[in-house]
This record gives C-alpha cells, structure tokens and sequence, in this order.
C-alpha cells in the first residue's frame, strides 16, 4: 500500500503509514490464529452477514452458501453483494471502521464486520477473487488481489448474467494446498457453521444441521452429548441468559473427575462457532458440567476463538452456576437417590459450593458419605446415632485413633479431606456449637478404662527400670485398658504441648536475648506434660509378658520398640532419633533372637 504525502503549512509534511500486507499475515498466522483452519470460518461469516444484510431489504430471499473444491475454492452466497465503493472500502481498506458503519455492516445481527474477515484467506491463498453485485443495483464488480498488497477492482461486462449475491475464489499458496482440499474442507465447514441459518452446500451435500438441537423438543440430547464430548451424560439440563441472548444445555458427567481437569465448553457466538475448548463460562465449582451453547451478546477476543473476560461474562458465569445450583436442589427433592449418587461421583465440586450455600450444606448433611467409625455414611446418619459429630482434622490420626475409638463405642468423624472442615464449622454455624466438634486425643484417653491393680503396680515398675527409653524421645508413658486387644499401643500427641516444645528449642538455640526472652514468655506456664504419650493396653499378652520381665536391659528394649512400632501406626514422619531406635531396637531383639547377649 503506497503512502501518500499531504502539505501543511509552515512546511511540514504529512505522512500516511505504509502497511506491508506479508508482514501482516504472518502477524495473523503467528500470533493472534491458532491455526490457518480460521480462513473457513470468516468465509462463512462473511457469506451470512451477506445474507442477513440482503434479508433486511428482502425478506423472501434465499439463504443459500455454496462450496466447491477442486484446484481452487470458490464460495458463493445469496447475499447483498456489493457496490464498487463498497469494494474499496470494505475489502482494500485495513482498518477503517466508522465507514463500515455507515454502509451498514456493522450491526448488531451481524456475525462480525462485513469483509473482515477477507485478509484471513491469505493464511493460505496466494490469490482471492471476489465477483459480487449489489441488491442495491449497480453494475457487477471484480476485486483481485495478492498476498503482495497489490489488488485490481472493475467491472464485469456480464453483468445481466452474474447474480445478486457474492462469490470468493481461493488459489492456494505453495505449501498450503491440502487446505483447499474436500477432505479437510468438510469437516471445517461442518464445525464452524453447522447451526448457521443458512444451507451450506460442500459439493452438491449439504454440511450443515441449521438448527440447534436444543430447540428441538423431540431432540435426543444424550445422543448430542456423546458426538460432541464424547460421553453419555448423566443428565441434560437446558440453561438460558436473557441478558446475554444465551441459550443451550448442560451436561453433567457421568462419573467423577480430577478438580483440576480443564473445565471447556462448546460456544457459538450467533450460531457461529467459537471453539470446542473454551474456558470461563461456568464456575469453578462446577467442574463436573460441559454445556454446548449459543449466545449473542458475550464478546469474543480478537481472534474470535475465545470469550473476552468482561463483566457480562462474569454475570453469564454466575447466573449458569446458579441455575445448576437450582437444579442440584430440585434433584435432591425430587429424585433423592440420584442426587446421593451423584453426590459420591463429584464430591468435591459440591462441596466446594455448600462452603457458602446453606441449601447445599444440608444437600452434603443429608447424602454425602464422610468416613466415619461407622463406615462411610452420611452425617445426619451420624447424628442421629451419635447425637454430635465428633472430629478429627487429620486422615492418619484418624485412621489411627479410629479402631480404639469404635471398640469403645466413640463415634469419630474423618475431616481431614478437602473442604470438610469448612463444611463440619459452617454446619456449627448454623445449628449451634454443639452439633460438630473437634476431638481431642485426651477425649479418647479419657475414654479408655482403668487397669486393674495388680498389672498396673507390675507395669509402673517396669516403666521405671526402663524410663530412659521413652525419655529420649519426649515421651510419658500411660496404662490404659482397652480394645482391640491386638493393639499393644498408641501414641497420642498433644499439638499444643508439641509447638511449646519446638519453641523452646527455638529458644535455646537463639542468640539474640530480646528474642531468647520473648520465646521464653511464650513457653512460659506450659508446665513439664511432654508432647507424646505412649499408652499401654494391658489386655494386650504382649504388654502383660513386658509386665513379668525381670531384665531391665529387656524391659527397656522392649518400651523402645513399643514406641517405634506405635510412630509406624500412627503414620507419623518419622524423626532421625525415631529411626535410630527402629534400627537398634531391630537389631538388638534380632540379635536376641539368634542367641546373642
């Protein structure tokens, strides 16, 4: 494109830019498409808009697009067509768009710009050709141009013969020719403009349903849902925006999947397609739901291959979270099994929303299974037998402390797993302090019975001849009677007791006195309780046989190995001084077991 020199006064010159037509295809091919598959795309937009925009001045005309391959691909359409001045401006001006507004193309019920779109084809043409004449009269027009910038417009000197309307001839630039060719033609036209409403014709077949499947009322929309996504749903719900001219169906899936799995959508943007793969139009929650919709007031980004994040996008996002939400609800009222096995297959995402929906907490209260001392069940199910739900916020102490807990006919709840805290404190919330609390290891230690007299006395004085094993690991010792009997011992640790620990240590090791008195104030009052306690079931035989040793040597071995077995159940990490006393503890009896000292 020349650049023109304008006089000024005073003797300054001004200057148009030079636009290098290569430079701006690669920019497109490069950087703002995804791939050169866009060209058919704006061929069938541009063919619509045509139609729409003839539509205006004739209602009765067709709504025709016709493609043929072959070595080259033409496109013809029933649209307006164009005047000469039309040509210039729409389709050799890079740009301008205030003109484009002014004839009349650029408005609301248009897929895009008229003729916008035209510069795409040079992803893989060498040459485009337009033959079109205008609805408004006017001799036909021929506008040619290569993908140097160089372009020829003039007039057809058959006019009586060309019809109303426009048609595009591609010839493909070397290395590009497979994009001209059927095979690869079809499936593009196809996606792009299956629910166009015009009939679109590859080859004498027409390619293109025209309406959209959920207007249909007779629609198998399971059916739908498998071709495009791929998967039987296990539900269909229709969703609608007025205010973004939305309309279309969710899909829920049928069985669970990863949280962080990528949450896409199939868009079309006034029935023209958007992409298989777009993001952002549901919540996050919502990660169990793929919709296929139609909209016409959402923007897409400049490339039109994705939604632009605005503010109606973000209310589109809430308004189709809450009617999923409305719709979760009615399932539960009215098909309560259902919603229980939906619930067990997309957990999480429900859980994350009954984080801040009380309607879906008592959904989670009634049918969600939590892991409990009585299996997995529902924590109404829980109440109802236990009357508080009583938990522990850490899946290994949980599944430590949980047979203890059962054999005593303690009810504990696991709430160590994603939101369950948040979901057991809200439910507090709501119904009152009493309804859900957390357990502390004491609680249970105070559950467990008394030994009788005489084992104890034994074993209080075997703790004594070996104290320097558990006093190396910070650890009292405590004798308790208690099922399973299998069960020899169990570590229960104080955190409070465990933090004032690791502070003083802290202390110690500081240097600088403010600090190292600071530290001291936050220790200070904690008392000599140490932060583990190894509790000792005196039903067990093994305990009993520790109870009748007369080798101090042995009975210290013997609490040591104890200790390390009860950190390996309690799936605690283990500290360097904890294998230490594994491999010494292992060896010694090993070597007691062969005839050793």
């Amino acid at each position: 494109m020349n650049h023109t020199v304008v006089p000024r006064m005073g003797g300054i010159m001004s200057h148009t830019f030079r636009v290098d037509l290569r430079g701006i295809i690669d920019l497109l091919s490069h950087h703002l498409y995804s791939s050169p598959r866009v060209y058919v795309r704006e061929l069938l937009q541009n063919a619509v808009d045509a139609i729409t925009a003839r539509r205006e001045l004739d209602p009765s005309c067709p709504a025709d697009v016709t493609i043929t391959c072959g070595p080259a691909l033409t496109i013809t359409d029933t649209g307006v067509g164009l005047t000469e001045d039309e040509v210039h401006e729409l389709l050799s001006t890079l740009g301008r768009t205030s003109k484009r507004d002014d004839l009349g193309f650029a408005r609301e019920g248009f897929l895009g710009q008229f003729g916008v779109g035209m510069l795409s084809c040079f992803l893989v043409a060498s040459s485009v050709t337009v033959v079109t004449r205008s609805a408004r009269g006017g001799p036909a027009v021929q506008w040619e141009a290569d993908s140097s910038g160089n372009y020829t417009v003039s007039e057809v000197d058959t006019a009586d013969g060309v019809p109303v309307g426009t048609t595009v001839k591609l010839v493909a630039s070397r290395g590009n020719e497979h994009w001209l060719e059927a095979d690869v033609v079809r499936p593009l036209v196809s996606d792009y403009g299956d629910l166009l409403p015009a009939v679109v014709t590859l080859d004498g077949a027409v390619v293109t349903r025209g309406e959209r499947p959920w207007d249909d009322e007779d629609a198998d929309l399971s059916e739908y849902c498998e071709q495009v996504f791929g998967f039987k749903p296990f539900e269909a719900i229709p969703i609608e925006v007025e205010a973004a001219g939305l309309t279309g169906v969710a899909f829920v899936l049928p069985s669970g999947v990863h949280p962080g799995t990528r949450q896409t959508h199939r868009v079309y943007l006034k029935r023209m397609l958007v992409g298989d793969n777009v993001e952002g139009l549901l919540p996050d929650w919502a990660y169990f739901v793929r919709c296929v919709v139609d909209a016409s007031a959402i923007r897409p980004t400049a490339s039109r291959e994705s939604l632009y994040q605005d503010e109606m996008l973000l209310a589109v996002r809430e308004e189709l979270g809450e009617q999923i939400r409305d719709w979760l609800i009615r399932l539960d009222a009215i098909e309560p099994r259902r919603a229980g096995e939906l619930l067990a297959a997309h957990h999480l995402g429900i859980k994350s929303l009954a984080r801040s929906d009380d309607e879906m907490l008592r959904l989670v209260e009634r049918w969600l299974p939590f892991e409990t001392t009585e299996g997995a069940i529902p924590l109404r199910q829980f109440k109802r037998k236990h009357g508080a739900i009583l938990y522990i916020p850490d899946v290994d102490e949980f599944h430590q402390l949980a047979p203890v807990a059962a054999a005593q006919g303690l009810g504990l709840v696991n709430a160590g797993y994603a939101y369950d805290m948040e979901l057991l404190n809200r439910l507090s919330a709501l119904d009152g302090p009493a309804v859900a609390r957390r357990v502390a290891p004491s609680e249970l230690l105070a559950a467990l019975a008394d030994p009788e007299p005489d084992i104890e006395t034994a074993l209080r004085l075997r703790l004594s001849e070996g104290a320097a094993a558990l006093d190396r690991h910070d650890c009292d010792a405590v004798i308790r009677d208690f099922d399973p009997v299998s069960l020899p011992a169990l570590l229960i640790t104080n955190a409070e007791q465990q933090r004032k620990l690791d502070t003083e240590q802290t202390a110690e090791e500081v240097t600088d006195p403010l600090w190292a008195e600071l530290l001291g104030q936050l220790t200070a009052g904690s008392g000599s309780s140490r932060p583990e306690q190894l509790v000792l079931n005196c039903r067990n035989p093994l305990v009993q046989r520790l109870a009748r040793l007369t080798d101090p040597a042995l009975v210290e071995l013997t609490l040591e190995s104890l200790y390390v077995h009860a950190v390996l159940q309690a799936r605690r990490a283990m500290r360097p001084k904890d294998t230490a006393a594994l491999n010494r503890s292992f060896l010694e009896l090993l070597d007691r077991a062969v005839g050793g000292k």
